[in-house]
């Protein structure tokens, strides 16, 4: 059975790539890409914002669009809402780009839900955090494959050709994924209705159940932490330890990378324990990493930094895998889809409003070290709930396998 869980992974783990790389594309492409626009690469971070927050609608939406056209079409949809996002962003034209990120962020909002579907019904119980955790390395991959192989097709061609070679590299995977649907989407119920209650139903499935409720609500400060780390780390190494752009790039590149190592070992200790044990100890912990963050000084040995840097990526970076494997194993019998929709509306709002309040309070004056202590405190008070919690919300866990596998 378990062999059997890796067919399906890898179809979502390639999803997941493709449609992180489709994400990743708009900040590593701005710096080229705001001339031709004319506006300034500082937007970005608006751009960014609506890709995100259209991955909140989309991904309200996409249970109810997985029971009926299946999880792979779902996925083949995600990646073409990204290619024709891109194509329009490759226009130049700035009503059109903001189109285009809309799209690529409904695209991305389809991606996780899907593939929890997927995964949750091809995944045998003991192997569930580290299956996932394993899809979620398609995160920081589809990052790195963006800033290695971006920049250089920028310099071969030019950043609208990038943006395009992007999106048929989307449609080229959706295309792939076609032959398993049949396999894939056998569930499929093609008369489920979608209607705007369609909205409202992931949320309602998370705000009624205790359990998810707790990990969707502390999944938004983990994001939060997240993203101020992937935003604001680099600017920090080189303001406050006058690091050059290259040294604080690959202090974050080592963050990124230690991610992927610690979204496989969360995983595999997670299916030998308790998972939210798991997910509240890595809360604490990237709240503690981000408070020795703030406290470098030029003084600091590099190798405790890096070390630093690294411990803190594997942790506030690394969470996602066995959180979705939770939601998946908490939700009930093929809702899983549902539930990790209305979980990640949480999440993704947790991307949005992370770092607009991280540059509010350093631009009012408090300063980066102090940003990342404030950050940190309520992601310190989610990991201590989840942990105070852990004994009970597994018995749960459990519970619920044998009932739906009964």
């Amino acid at each position: 059975m378990i062999s059997s869980a890796y067919f399906p992974l890898t179809a979502t783990i390639a999803v997941q790539i493709l449609a992180s790389m489709a994400v990743v594309t708009v900040p590593v492409l701005a710096p080229a890409a705001a001339a031709t626009v004319g506006v300034s690469a500082g937007y970005v971070g608006l751009v960014v914002a609506v890709i995100y927050g259209a991955g909140m609608a989309s991904g309200l939406v996409s249970g109810a669009l997985v029971r009926r056209v299946g999880a792979i079409r779902v996925s083949q949809l995600c990646l073409l809402s990204c290619a024709l996002g891109l194509w329009l962003a490759a226009t130049a034209q700035l009503p059109l780009l903001a189109l285009g990120a809309a799209l690529i962020g409904c695209g991305y909002g389809l991606c996780t839900p899907a593939s929890s579907h997927i995964l949750s019904r091809n995944t045998p119980p003991e192997r569930m955090a580290l299956i996932f955790s394993l899809k979620q390395t398609g995160v920081p991959l589809g990052g790195a494959l963006a800033g290695s192989v971006l920049p250089s097709l920028v310099l071969l061609a030019d950043w609208r050709a990038a943006a395009v070679f992007v999106g048929i590299a989307c449609i080229v995977v959706a295309a792939l994924a076609q032959p398993i649907r049949a396999r894939l989407d056998a569930d499929r119920v093609p008369g489920h209705a979608i209607s705007g209650a369609s909205l409202s139903t992931p949320l309602r499935l998370i705000l009624g159940d205790a359990a998810m409720r707790r990990l969707s609500i502390s999944s938004f400060f983990f994001a939060s932490v997240q993203l101020c780390l992937v935003t604001y780390l680099v600017t920090y190494l080189t303001l406050r330890l006058n690091y050059s752009l290259v040294q604080a790039g690959f202090l974050l590149a080592m963050a990124q990378a230690s991610a992927v190592i610690g979204r496989i070992c969360w995983g595999a200790i997670a299916d030998r324990g308790n998972p939210q044990r798991v997910i509240g100890v890595l809360g604490c912990a990237m709240a503690a990493l981000a408070a020795v963050t703030a406290a470098f000084t030029p003084d600091w040995p590099g190798l405790v930094i890096a070390l630093a840097c690294a411990v803190f990526g594997a942790t506030a970076i690394g969470w996602n895998g066995v959180f979705l494997a939770q939601i998946a194993r908490l939700a009930p019998a093929g809702k899983a889809g549902e539930a990790t929709g209305g979980a990640l509306f949480f999440t993704y709002f947790g991307v949005l409003t992370g770092p607009p309040v991280f540059a509010f309070m350093v631009e009012g004056g408090m300063g980066y070290s102090m940003a990342f202590v404030v950050v940190a405190i309520p992601a310190l008070i989610s990991g201590l709930v989840l942990l105070a919690g852990s004994s009970h919300h597994q018995s749960l866990a459990d519970a619920r396998h044998i009932r739906d596998t009964n």
